[in-house]
């Protein structure tokens, strides 16, 4: 399958290059009856699905959060809501996730996003060199270190994927 052409400066790419974050876009054609962004992403970039992350919102306690889990598994909504000292959480509705983060779903990057949320990522993720994360388009993956991707949203790192 061909690759599409880099997509110029999102949110996310410009984020990173102004932060001298090193990383490594990856485009793809999108199928637009796909649901399953990130599975496709690693179908078609041809990488191991658990090096793959999905950026998911949730609402812990009134506020929202973003969880990073690998595609292959599920955000665990309670290891999140205690990462985040919270009580309970839920996932956030998709027209509240696209209006605080500026990106359409299947496309959330958890970088450069248009608020700055609380952010945790799967600690599965410190397994590898590097991971895949939305670039902030559909058919755009971005490739970066772990410990480069906690510095640039400010997370941390914590189980909450199963």
């Amino acid at each position: 399958m061909p690759r599409a052409k880099h997509p110029a400066g999102t949110p996310a790419t410009l984020a990173l290059t102004s932060a001298g974050i090193p990383f490594t876009p990856h485009a793809y054609e999108h199928d637009p009856s796909e649901t399953a962004f990130g599975l496709e992403a690693a179908r078609k970039l041809g990488v191991d699905a658990s090096r793959v992350f999905k950026t998911l919102l949730a609402d812990a306690d009134g506020r929202l959060v973003v969880g990073i889990v690998p595609v292959t598994g599920q955000l665990d909504l309670k290891a999140l809501a205690s990462a985040v000292g919270a009580k309970h959480a839920t996932l956030a509705d998709a027209a509240v996730a696209q209006r605080k983060t500026g990106y359409v779903v299947g496309g959330i990057s958890p970088i450069g996003q248009k608020t700055r949320l609380t952010t945790v990522l799967d600690a599965s993720a410190s397994a590898f060199d590097t991971i895949f994360v939305s670039g902030g388009r559909r058919g755009f993956d971005i490739e970066l270190a772990p410990a480069d991707l906690l510095r640039i949203t400010g997370g941390t790192a914590v189980p909450i994927g199963r």
